[in-house]
Parts: structure tokens; C-alpha cells; sequence
């Protein structure tokens, strides 16, 4: 049994279609498991609650366990690299720096509230700064001021940094004065030297903007003027050819990056397998990763798929792969816990198994706390309580033994309750038909079985009242076909179960379905196409080993 201090979450969970005793086990064990070993075990399930589950969890207070209907590994369960997104306005060059510090080839570019808005690769930086010929790539990206006075280390010596650089063209003032008038325009941003005459010149023009190379001296007169005149001047530490060289590259990084509709993006729901298919087919090294409101989380790449964390897995209630929540080979199942005859799961390791003949999960897991000296709360009691009460059909079934019975009342002492009475509200809440739909009713308790290559499926219910189990049998009855369609099974069964009689009407449907219960059983179909069972209630004990008797014979 794997007892590691990770604290990676360990999911217990019953069966598909989970009956209460699926949900209660699932919900005792977890807290039992918290309790000596450790927080991270949760308790799950594996398809929708049925109207009984439901009444036990308020009875007692306990919220529903989250749905989990798949355990595939997905993006969530993969190393995802936490690279800091930055925002759109950010500058190439510091972009540039950053993925040359942190080694990364990829950066996401993000929102001021996280939303991811694009991504840019080394590829796409190499590729700006090749095509770096255009001298109006400052305006044309609309790039902000403070972007050009960080990347040349400027010191402002006039003007406001607040804006942008919406037109004009780049201009190397390295000429006279007259050479400059001819080649600048108003709006400009001009590069000087230490001449005062063209730094005079490109002021009297309209220049946007004027950067000093070499912090050259810069007169007073000069100051004066470029405040006068709406003239952004700024002194920076490098000379002509590095301001040439250095300015470009102040432009936002939204202009260079891939935007989001047009990225390849996962979830972190999204299944492992569709990764990687979409990963084969593609050339790019990083995929970012988002939730589903846009929200960046991160990056992942082909090596990240190596450290693939399996879901870990605590199964209760059974221990055949049919019944088995999807996606179950993926996970690392670390424990079963049942009381069902041995199935067909396989593990590719050991596991901590517990399988014992009595009538209910519940009542194993009773003796595992009782085992260890942990206290039981009423809550808790209560719901163990039920799961026995509704297996056992309130100690009717002849799958109860002195065990179950033992266990139920010394929780229904923990719980405060009395236990026929409370046996009594489960099964009414369980049998009300109102405003169900076949669907509901027929899968609230419903299991697959195989034989060789044969699969076939057998519902439950149980019913308190004669008028509700034949309602059931109508509602029923016109949904097998449908049933044995959706499930892809051979035959189909659903049982009637009459608590106060100890019988049960099987309705049934698909090829040998007639032959195989009516040679089980030695019975014959009754005028409304069901056979009658009298003293069998018992799936477990009763149906599914006369079926399987009878399989192997045939």
C-alpha cells in the first residue's frame, strides 16, 4: 500500500452508477484515510446520486463528493512550467532578456488581469530584428514612450514620457544642419550627436523627439527650447550606431507575438492523448495552457509529457474494470476495498486488498476504523448506517450476515437513530417515482458483468410498496431496448425487488435473455414478458452467480 508523504490527491471512489453504498464507503474511507494517513484523500464518485443516496447525504448533512467520470491523465496532471507571462506593451528587448536568462525559447504575453493574449518565440524576435529596415517601426506599432527611454537607458532632459510615438520616421543626424532639413520631417525622432547646430536644427523642425548619443553635453538653451516646443529630448549612455541598433527594438512585443486565436492552447482538462496527438503534427515547442475563462496557468512542451503524473486511486464498492470509473488503466490504483466476488481488474502493481463476504463496503469499513481506534462522528455513523440498512435490505437480504447487522446497530448508536425507522425512509425516498425519467430510475443501481466475450448488464430497485414496483415496471419495461443499445451489452436485466415480500420481478431484453434467466432459475416468462422470482433479492448473491452458473454450462 502506498503510504508516501506526497500529498498529491488521492480520489476514492465506488462504482459507476453509484448505489449508496458506493457513496458512503467512498465518503467514510476518505475521511478515514484523512484521519490516520493524511488531508489529501477525497472522496469522489463515479456517474449521478440516485433519489436514495440524495435523502441519506441531507439526512445526515454531507455534501455530494464531486463527479469525476473520467481519470485519463490530463494537461492538470503534467509538470506544468510556470513561465511569468508579460504584458503586450512589454519591450522586444526586454522580452529578449528574459528568455535569455531563463533559457525558455517561448514567452506568453498576458493582459493586466492574466488573460493570455499571445505568445512569442526566439524565432519571431530573430525574425523582427532581420527585418528591421523600417524607420517608422515606432510608430507604426504605436510604441510608448517610457518603452524607448528604458531600452536606451535615457535620462529625459525635456518633455513628457506618457505617450506615444503615432508618426514619423527614424533619423540618424550625423550630417549638417543642411543635409538634415532635407531628409527630416516634423514628427520625427532624430539621433544626434554632440553638435549643438544639429541639435538646434532638429528642435526648429518639429522633432518628436531627440536623443543625445553619449550623453554628449546638452546646452541649457537647448533644454529651454525642446520644453518650449512640445520636444521629447533625452541624453543616453550609447553612441550612434547602438541608439540605431537598440531603438527598434523598444516596440511592444504584441506587435511580433502570435495572438491567441491563432495558438495552439490546452486545458487543464484536456486529455493527455489529445496532447499529444496535436503535438505530432506540429513543429512548436511550447503550448500554452489556460482555464477556460482565458486565464494563462503556463507552459508545457513534449518533454513535460516524461514526468506524467497518474491519478492515484483508492476503488471501494467493487473491483470488476466494467464498473470501473473511465480512464481507470491510466491512474495507479492503490487500494480496493469490497465485499463483491473477484472481477476482472488488473493492476500493474500491488495493491492493498480487502475483500471480505459480508453485505456491505460500508460494513468493512466499519471494522478499519474500529481496527485502527479511530472515533466515529454521527454523521459519519449515518451514513454507514444507511449503505447497510439499503445493501441489506434492512438485514433481509440473505447476502446480511451477523457482521452487518452487528455493525448497524452500534453505528445507529453513534448516529442517534433507530434503524428499522430510518431503513423505512430510505427505501420510500428511493421508490418515488415522481417526475422520473426511465433513464434515472433504470441506472440509479445498475452494474455490467462478462462472461468470456459475453457482457450483459442488471439494474435494481427496491421497493417498500406493491403500487410503486409495478409503476417502476411500466416506466421501465419500453426502455430496455434502449438501455441494451446504450451500454452495448448482449442482454439486459432489471430487478424489481419487493423488500416486504422477498421477491423479485426481473424484467429482461436481448438475445438469450429469456433462455438464460428462465434456465437459471427454472421459470417461465409471466404474460406481462417478466418472470417472478420469489426469495431472490440478493444481485450480488442470488442473480449474478446462478446467471454466471448457467453461462458456464451453456
Amino acid at each position: 500500500m502506498d503510504q508516501t508523504n506526497t500529498k498529491r490527491k488521492i480520489m476514492v471512489i465506488g462504482h459507476r452508477n453509484p448505489d449508496t453504498d458506493s457513496i458512503c464507503s467512498a465518503i467514510a474511507y476518505a475521511n478515514l484515510k484523512n484521519k490516520t494517513v493524511g488531508p489529501w484523500h477525497e472522496a469522489c464518485r463515479a456517474g449521478e446520486i440516485n433519489q436514495e443516496t440524495a435523502f441519506v447525504l441531507k439526512r445526515f448533512g454531507t455534501k455530494t463528493p464531486r463527479r469525476c467520470l473520467n481519470v485519463s491523465a490530463q494537461v492538470q496532471d503534467i509538470d506544468i512550467r510556470p513561465v511569468p507571462g508579460v504584458l503586450g506593451d512589454t519591450t522586444m528587448r526586454r522580452v529578449w532578456e528574459t528568455m535569455r536568462d531563463t533559457q525558455a525559447n517561448s514567452q506568453p504575453i498576458v493582459d493586466e488581469k492574466g488573460m493570455l493574449q499571445g505568445l512569442i518565440t526566439l524565432g519571431d524576435l530573430a525574425v523582427a530584428n532581420m527585418d528591421s529596415l523600417d524607420t517608422h517601426a515606432l510608430s507604426n506599432a504605436r510604441t510608448p514612450i517610457k518603452n524607448v527611454v528604458e531600452v536606451l537607458g535615457g535620462t529625459v532632459l525635456a518633455g513628457d514620457t506618457s505617450g506615444y510615438f503615432e508618426k514619423g520616421k527614424i533619423v540618424i543626424g550625423a550630417s549638417s544642419p543642411e543635409v538634415l532639413e532635407t531628409t527630416m520631417e516634423a514628427g520625427d525622432i532624430v539621433l544626434v550627436a554632440n553638435r549643438y547646430e544639429t541639435q538646434l536644427c532638429a528642435i526648429e523642425m518639429g522633432a518628436a523627439c531627440v536623443v543625445v548619443c553619449m550623453e554628449s553635453a546638452v546646452a541649457k538653451t537647448i533644454v529651454k527650447l525642446a520644453a518650449e516646443r512640445g520636444c521629447l529630448l533625452i541624453s543616453s549612455p550609447y553612441d550612434t550606431y547602438a541608439v540605431s541598433c537598440l531603438i527598434k527594438q523598444s516596440v511592444p512585443v504584441s506587435t511580433h507575438m502570435t495572438p491567441r486565436d491563432k495558438l495552439r492552447t490546452f486545458l487543464p482538462s484536456t486529455p493527455v492523448d489529445e496532447v499529444k496527438k496535436v503535438m505530432s503534427k506540429v513543429r512548436d515547442n511550447y503550448f500554452p495552457v489556460h482555464t477556460a475563462a482565458g486565464k494563462y496557468l503556463g507552459l508545457i512542451s513534449r518533454r513535460n509529457l516524461l514526468n506524467l503524473q497518474r491519478k492515484r486511486l483508492i476503488l471501494v464498492d467493487h473491483n470488476e474494470k466494467t464498473q470501473c470509473v473511465d480512464g481507470w488503466e491510466e491512474a495507479d490504483i492503490l487500494e480496493v476495498v469490497d465485499h463483491h466476488r473477484l472481477g476482472s481488474l488488473e493492476t500493474s502493481q500491488p495493491v492493498f486488498f480487502r475483500n471480505q463476504p459480508v453485505g456491505c463496503t460500508c460494513t468493512i469499513v466499519y471494522q478499519m476504523y474500529q481496527e485502527q481506534g479511530v472515533e466515529i462522528e454521527p454523521h459519519i455513523a449515518g451514513l454507514m448506517l444507511s449503505a447497510i440498512l439499503s445493501d441489506t435490505l434492512c438485514f433481509r437480504s440473505p447476502t446480511c450476515t451477523p457482521v452487518d447487522e452487528a455493525a448497524a446497530r452500534a453505528l445507529a448508536k453513534i448516529a442517534g437513530v433507530e434503524p428499522e425507522a430510518l431503513a423505512n425512509e430510505i427505501f420510500e425516498a428511493g421508490e418515488n417515482l415522481e417526475g422520473r425519467a426511465a433513464e434515472d430510475v433504470f441506472f440509479q443501481d445498475f452494474k455490467i458483468f462478462t462472461h468470456g466475450d459475453l457482457r450483459f448488464g442488471v439494474g435494481q430497485g427496491s421497493y417498500m410498496s406493491e403500487k410503486n414496483r409495478q409503476r417502476a415496471a411500466e416506466l421501465l419495461r419500453p426502455y430496455l431496448p434502449e438501455a441494451l443499445k446504450r451500454e452495448g451489452v448482449q442482454m439486459i436485466f432489471f430487478m424489481l425487488t419487493s423488500v416486504k415480500e422477498q421477491s423479485s420481478k426481473v424484467l429482461f431484453c436481448g438475445e438469450g435473455a429469456e433462455q438464460l434467466i428462465g434456465t437459471a432459475f427454472r421459470c417461465e416468462r409471466d404474460t406481462d414478458g417478466s418472470v417472478v422470482l420469489p426469495g431472490v433479492v440478493s444481485r450480488k448473491k442470488q442473480m449474478i452467480p446462478a446467471m454466471l452458473d448457467t453461462l458456464a454450462q451453456m
